[in-house]
């Protein structure tokens, strides 16, 4: 590999190989030698190596994205049932960063035959909302279609493949307008206060997709938006250890009558998605 220029893949080798028990005391020790004369000729890890790869050979440096596309593809090319590894990898470690990184990969695995596996653990049993959401999301990267059908607190939320946004600019506007009012508000109050809520806000739109809740707010009625910006930004202060002074906050956001019961539910709900047990 080295003889080729091929440094991006000798790291990921050596890197590989270094983790492997067994493997010879003098064996490892040239490995290790080798490995951190790459890591100084390439701070960057791997990524950087591919891309000087690249220029080398007067091409565009692979994207970080392509890269993981790439080496995807190849190891299902070498192994016929490398689906079924990922997807049992995102069965056992659905919230690591290692089940992630393989749901992401089976985004780009060619056939059918992975759309039908992650429709199968979709369906299978309750998970995690955030999971749920990441699941669709890989589904329509694929370029699957068609309903899908959640459990989700004993219930079943049948949502079509093809309508889930895969950014936060593909949601409905009504989402970016709670945020909207909440950035006039906190403008002057702490920058970071905004970066957070805004934050928290998208999580939770992930987690809430397609539940009642998410189809009320989309409907984009003034009141509720208000109600849901005034809870963000109450929960926000709370998270970040302010003072949190909900009365002041919903007076900022003319919340009365009617709209005080659908703010403090909206709160509650809020609440209860960052201490992780998201009222559905």
């Amino acid at each position: 590999m080295l003889e080729s220029e091929r440094y991006g893949e000798a790291m990921e080798t050596l890197e590989f190989l270094m983790g492997c028990e067994g493997q010879d005391e003098q064996r490892l020790q040239e490995w290790s030698t080798l490995l951190e004369w790459l890591r100084v000729a390439f701070p960057g890890g791997a990524q950087d190596a591919y891309g000087n790869e690249a220029a080398l050979a007067g091409e565009e440096p692979e994207s970080e994205a392509q890269a993981l596309r790439r080496r995807t593809l190849e190891k299902q090319r070498e192994n016929a049932g490398y689906a079924f590894e990922l997807v049992r990898r995102v069965k056992e470690e659905p919230l690591t960063e290692r089940g992630q990184i393989a749901l992401e990969q089976l985004a780009y695995l060619e056939g059918a035959e992975s759309d039908r596996l992650l429709i199968e653990w979709l369906e299978a049993g309750e998970l995690h909302p955030l999971l749920q959401f990441r699941g669709l999301q890989t589904l329509k990267r694929r370029g699957a279609s068609g309903p899908v059908r959640l459990p989700r607190e004993g219930i079943s939320l049948e949502l079509e493949i093809e309508r889930t946004p895969l950014s936060p600019g593909d949601f409905p506007s009504a989402v970016d307008e709670v945020l909207e009012r909440v950035s006039d508000q906190t403008d002057n109050e702490s920058p970071s206060m905004f970066y957070f809520a805004r934050e928290l806000w998208m999580q939770f739109m992930m987690a809430t997709y397609g539940t009642n809740d998410y189809v009320v707010l989309i409907r984009g009625e003034e009141g509720e938006l208000d109600a849901w910006a005034a809870a963000l930004h109450a929960q926000a202060s709370e998270a970040l250890g302010g003072d949190g002074n909900a009365e002041q906050i919903r007076d900022a956001y003319g919340i009365t009558g009617e709209l005080r019961f659908r703010c403090e539910r909206a709160e509650r709900t809020l609440r209860a998605f960052t201490q992780g047990s998201l009222i559905r």
